[in-house]
């Protein structure tokens, strides 16, 4: 077995791989992740599997890809039959529990199929993605039809706020000193401190909570996901955090005018009611102000953790792991929210701390090969002492680079895909659900992607990493869109045997990039 007894894999919803200091953002204030950078080992081109909370939760949770787990949006059940993180960390030993959001559905046909019972036992890890829900929380509650109280909200209930659902009315409206709307999902309101304190927020209660946890866990080794709701939308903050910021701090957009005609699919979200409003800079330096007082409070209360662990002798047998589920555009790219395969949304922060001798010499350092979100399960069976199980894991163990050798055969390039059949730019597009897909592959110059019905999109990350050149139609890259158009399908055609595609399927699905790239003489 390794030095290492338990993990605390932490996540920030939406949290952009570009708002912490140690990844270079000039003002906002991340002591305690920065601190973290410096114990272990910063990724700083990891990307997810698909940009929205559901498909990359997923894939994080199973180390697979979104075509083989197939939750591909958000609310898509977790299958039944799918390995997940916990049931990985139990074979070890490690009791595996959640504090805070999976954004994850059960399999209830599954789960009867096998009969099973989703409340108990077996059927319950299963319903909850593989986790013990401690205390599970998604947020976005509902006003109607209502959702019946939440741990937290019960919390806040003793605590003597007011209302029908505390998560909309307490912790995610604002004080203002007039009548109008106080509702957190008003952007116009980030300026504005929630109504709950800051003691009573999500993101505090669910520090306690995980520590709660750790506590109840005692002498067993365990594995802790803490998974905070912030800084997702709504974008509004307790005091003092909602005024740690002003537009003094809000960088400027990417929002060249080198971009051009955008792309139909991109165009189609631009016109998204998020997007018109984050193109507004009244907008943007509004919500910004408050995105890094949520990131900056997120780190403080880190720093609680940190000195907990500390304090009962934990800190030297924990692995710690900082990361996210997706990014956000903040008007970047002319878009809000995320989706999509731009570097805002697609790219996320992760560092790993191990704290076994083994990992000394490459404490503080940074690794450039691209990580993808898939790799964090190898890795984490790999630091306490596993054998992945490669035969229905999909990603890599990034070990070999957190112990200062070397990863042989380090992959070319990473993979992504997009279904946006839910999504509002899907009739406006005028596409039937199963044509509202893409497909991303990225090297490290290139990035393409295919459409199911579109032209493709490519941006040379080289001359353009801002990503605002779209050379999908120009006729001087089109060697270069068939080769990725090539690796493209090779990769569906290893997933094809775990989704039951057929080669004829596959060369259906990429369309006239298949037939380039054959013109081409590729394949």
């Amino acid at each position: 077995m390794a030095d290492a007894r338990n993990i605390l894999f932490v996540m920030a919803d939406q949290l952009r791989f570009d708002f912490l200091g140690c990844t270079g953002h000039p003002t906002i204030r991340t002591p305690t992740i920065d601190a973290l950078a410096r114990r272990g080992v910063r990724f700083a081109n990891t990307f997810v599997q698909g940009a929205v909370c559901g498909p990359s939760r997923a894939s994080f949770y199973t180390g697979r890809y979104v075509t083989s787990h197939g939750a591909s949006y958000n609310n898509y059940p977790h299958r039944a039959d799918e390995w997940a993180l916990g049931d990985y960390m139990r074979a070890l030993g490690l009791r595996t529990a959640l504090a805070g959001k999976t954004h994850m559905k059960p399999d209830l046909p599954g789960l009867q199929r096998l009969g099973l019972d989703p409340a108990s036992g077996a059927g319950l890890l299963a319903a909850e993605c593989g986790f013990e829900p401690w205390d599970r929380d998604d947020g976005l509650q509902r006003l109607a039809p209502f959702v019946p109280d939440t741990q937290y909200e019960a919390y806040l209930r003793a605590r003597g706020y007011q209302g029908v659902n505390l998560w909309h009315e307490a912790a995610n409206s604002v004080q203002r000193d007039d009548a109008a709307d106080p509702s957190g999902w008003l952007m116009r309101n980030a300026a504005f401190p929630t109504i709950a304190t800051e003691e009573d927020s999500e993101t505090a209660y669910m520090t306690r909570r995980a520590m709660d946890f750790i506590e109840d866990a005692g002498d067993t080794p365990w594995c802790l996901h803490l998974s905070y709701i912030k800084p997702h939308w709504p974008y509004v903050a307790p005091a003092p955090y909602h005024a740690k910021y002003s537009d003094a701090d809000v960088l400027p957009g990417n929002r060249g005018e080198g971009e051009g005609e955008p792309h139909p699919v991109v165009a189609a979200f631009r016109d998204h009611p998020e997007s018109i409003e984050f193109r507004k800079d009244v907008c943007r330096n509004t919500v910004i102000p408050a995105y890094m007082g949520l990131i900056e409070q997120i780190d403080d209360h880190l720093a609680r953790m940190i000195d907990f662990l500390d304090r009962r002798n934990q800190l030297d047998n924990t692995i710690i792991v900082v990361t996210s589920d997706h990014g956000d555009y903040l008007g970047d790219h002319g878009l809000g929210e995320k989706e999509l395969y731009f570097e805002e949304a697609l790219r996320i922060p992760l560092i790993i701390v191990d704290p076994s001798a083994r990992a000394e010499a490459t404490r503080g350092t940074t690794v450039e090969e691209m990580a993808e979100a898939i790799d964090l399960i190898p890795t984490l069976i790999d630091l306490v002492g596993g054998v992945p199980a490669y035969h229905r894991l999909e990603g890599q163990s990034l070990a070999p680079f957190i112990h200062g050798g070397t990863a042989q055969d380090w992959r070319p390039a990473v993979f992504a895909e997009h279904d946006y059949s839910l999504r509002h730019a899907r009739p406006n597009l005028g596409l039937e659900p199963q044509q509202a897909k893409s497909w991303m592959v990225r090297t490290n110059r290139w990035k393409y992607v295919h459409h199911a019905t579109f032209r493709p999109e490519l941006y040379d990350l080289q001359t353009d990493p801002g990503e605002q050149q779209d050379l999908g139609a120009d006729d001087g890259h089109a060697r270069t869109r068939a080769e990725l158009c090539q690796m493209l399908f090779s990769w569906m055609s290893e997933r094809k045997s775990r989704v039951g595609m057929t080669d004829d399927q596959i060369r259906s699905s990429t369309g006239k990039a298949w037939e380039r790239g054959y013109r081409f003489g590729i394949w």
